[in-house]
C-alpha cells in the first residue's frame, strides 16, 4: 500500500479561488483504495464556512520553530468523501476574508505552512511515501524535506512531487527576508536552488529539490521549455525535462452530469441533447432578458476576466462580432476594464449580449448546459477546465491552440467529419473572429455535421478516472 500525501494552498468544497481546488478536492477519490492511502493536508482558514469549520475534530497540537519564531501549530481533521483532510491551524497566520492576500504576508504564510506539513508528519502517525506538491504555496516542502534529511533519519527516503499548475505564480521576494522568514541556511540561496535573478523563488525551490515534477496537460508541459511561456524558468525547465511530464486534469464526472444537474433547466443525455438541450437554452435567454429565439447560436463565456484568458482579443472585435446573428452570455469578474467592457456591450447591445459580472456556481452550470458553443482563447492555459465541462454539456469549445486546449479539443474537419470543437493557432483577434464565424456558418447551415460535433464531444471521457491511473504510474515508478 502506497501511502501519498497532497500539500496544497486550496481543495474544493472547503476552499476554492481556481482550477486548482477542483484537483486537489477531486483527484484523490479517484485512485485505487486497495493500493494507494491517499490524504490531503490544507491550511485551516479562518475564511472557511461555517459548515465546514464546525465538522472538523481535534487531533493534535505542537510548538514549531520558524527561524526564530516559536508558532503553535493545530491539526484538526476531517474524513470527507472516503478521504482523510488534514487542516493545519494557526490563526496569526490564516486569518482573513480570503486565503490569499498581500504577498510578503502570503510568503511567510506558505512558509510556515510548508514547515508544519512535515513536522506534523510524526505526530499524525502517517509517513508518506510520497508528498504530493501542488504550486508555489507548497513549494518549499521538498527544500526543508532536504533540509530536514541531515538530522532526522524518520524523513530519509521521502520522495516528492512537484505539479505545476500555472507557472506564472512563482512565490518570489526579496532574499534577506525569505532566509529571515525560513530559517533556512546561506547553502539554499544559491542561483541553482532558490534564487532566481536575485529574489528568492519558492517554486523554483520546489522544481529544483522535488524527485518528480509533473503539469497540467503535455502541451504546457513542452511549451514551458520554451522563453514565450517559460516566465523566465525555461532553461530550469530544460535542465530537469528528464523529470518533466504533463498529466491533463480531469472535471468531477458526478458533479458535471448534464443527466443529473439539479441547476439545469432539463435534464438531458447525449441522446436526448437534441430534443431537450434547446430547453435550457430558452429558459436561460428568459432568465437574463436575451431575445427568445432558440434558433440563434448563443455563446457562453465562463471565464476569470485578465489578459491571460485572451480578453484582449474578445474586445478588438466585440462590437464585429454583435454584428452577427448571435447571443453572447458571459459569466465571470476580474480586470476593471474587462468587467466594465463587457457591461458597456450588455448596455449597447441589449437582448443580445448578457454581462454577468461576479461569480455563482448556479449559473456557471446553466451556461454551459444552454449554450451552443463556449469561447476560451487563453494566451496560455496549463490545462483549462472549462472546455472539458462544456464538452461535458455538449456546447462546442472555441479555443486557442494552447496548452490543454490543445491536448483536448480536436479541431472540426468538415472534409473527415471529425473534431470535437473549433480552433484557431496565432493570438490573434481576426483569426479568433474568422473562427467563430466558421463555427457560426456550421450551425446555421450544416446543423447535423453540428450535432454530430456534440455527440463527439458528449462521448469523451475526461473523467479524473484517467488522470489518475497516469498519477498511478507515475508514483509506482518514483
Amino acid at each position: 500500500m502506497k501511502k501519498i500525501l497532497f500539500a496544497a494552498s486550496e481543495a474544493v468544497p472547503f476552499i476554492k479561488t481556481g482550477g486548482l481546488a477542483d484537483v486537489v478536492g477531486s483527484l484523490p477519490k479517484y485512485f485505487d483504495k486497495e493500493k494507494y492511502d491517499v490524504r490531503v493536508m490544507l491550511p485551516k482558514y479562518m475564511c472557511m464556512k461555517e459548515e465546514w469549520k464546525e465538522k472538523l475534530s481535534y487531533h493534535t497540537h505542537f510548538y514549531m520553530d520558524l527561524n526564530w519564531r516559536k508558532q503553535y501549530v493545530g491539526i484538526l481533521e476531517l474524513e470527507y468523501d472516503g478521504i482523510t483532510f488534514y487542516f493545519i491551524d494557526n490563526e496569526y497566520y490564516f486569518n482573513g476574508f480570503a486565503p490569499y492576500g498581500d504577498m510578503y504576508a502570503d510568503i511567510e504564510k506558505f512558509a510556515f505552512f510548508s514547515k508544519a506539513v512535515l513536522s506534523a508528519l510524526p505526530v499524525i502517525g502517517f509517513r508518506p511515501d510520497i508528498i504530493h506538491c501542488h504550486d508555489w504555496q507548497a513549494g518549499l516542502i521538498p527544500v526543508y524535506l532536504d533540509n530536514f534529511r541531515y538530522g532526522d533519519e524518520y524523513y530519509r527516503g521521502i520522495k516528492t512531487i512537484m505539479t505545476i499548475h500555472n507557472l506564472k505564480f512563482q512565490g518570489t521576494w526579496d532574499t534577506k527576508r525569505v532566509r529571515d522568514i525560513t530559517g533556512l541556511p546561506q547553502y539554499y540561496f544559491a542561483p541553482d536552488k532558490l534564487e532566481a535573478y536575485k529574489d528568492a523563488n519558492y517554486l523554483k525551490g520546489g522544481i529544483v529539490y522535488a524527485d518528480r515534477i509533473t503539469t497540467v496537460s503535455n502541451s504546457y508541459a513542452e511549451e514551458i521549455k520554451t522563453p514565450f511561456y517559460g516566465e523566465k524558468l525555461e532553461g530550469l525547465m530544460n535542465a530537469r525535462s528528464n523529470c518533466l511530464s504533463g498529466i491533463v486534469n480531469g472535471i468531477d464526472y458526478e458533479d458535471y452530469d448534464p443527466a443529473t444537474d439539479t441547476h439545469i433547466e432539463k435534464n438531458y443525455t447525449c441522446d436526448s441533447f437534441r430534443r431537450e438541450k434547446i430547453k435550457n437554452k430558452i429558459a436561460l435567454q428568459k432568465e437574463l432578458n436575451l431575445e427568445q429565439d432558440h434558433h440563434i447560436i448563443m455563446l457562453g463565456i465562463v471565464s476569470r476576466l485578465t489578459d491571460q484568458k485572451g480578453f484582449d482579443l474578445i474586445a478588438y472585435v466585440m462590437d464585429e462580432l454583435c454584428q452577427d446573428a448571435v447571443q453572447i452570455v458571459a459569466l465571470g469578474t476580474g480586470d476593471e476594464k474587462y468587467e466594465n467592457m463587457f457591461r458597456h456591450f450588455a448596455w449597447k447591445y441589449p437582448g443580445k449580449v448578457s454581462a454577468n459580472i461576479y461569480y455563482s456556481e448556479a449559473l456557471s452550470h446553466k451556461i454551459y448546459a444552454s449554450c451552443d458553443a463556449f469561447l476560451m482563447p487563453s494566451l496560455f492555459e496549463p490545462c483549462g477546465l472549462s472546455q472539458l465541462m462544456s464538452l461535458r454539456y455538449g456546447t462546442v469549445p472555441i479555443v486557442r491552440e494552447t496548452g490543454g486546449l490543445k491536448d483536448t479539443v480536436e479541431p472540426y474537419n468538415e472534409y473527415e467529419k471529425t473534431g470535437t470543437g473549433f480552433s484557431f493557432m496565432n493570438y490573434n483577434a481576426h483569426e479568433m473572429l474568422a473562427t467563430i464565424r466558421y463555427a457560426e456558418r456550421i450551425y446555421y447551415d450544416k446543423k447535423r455535421d453540428w450535432n454530430k460535433i456534440v455527440e463527439r464531444g458528449m462521448n469523451q471521457d475526461f473523467s479524473w478516472k484517467n488522470s489518475a491511473k497516469q498519477y498511478e504510474e507515475l508514483y509506482d515508478g518514483i
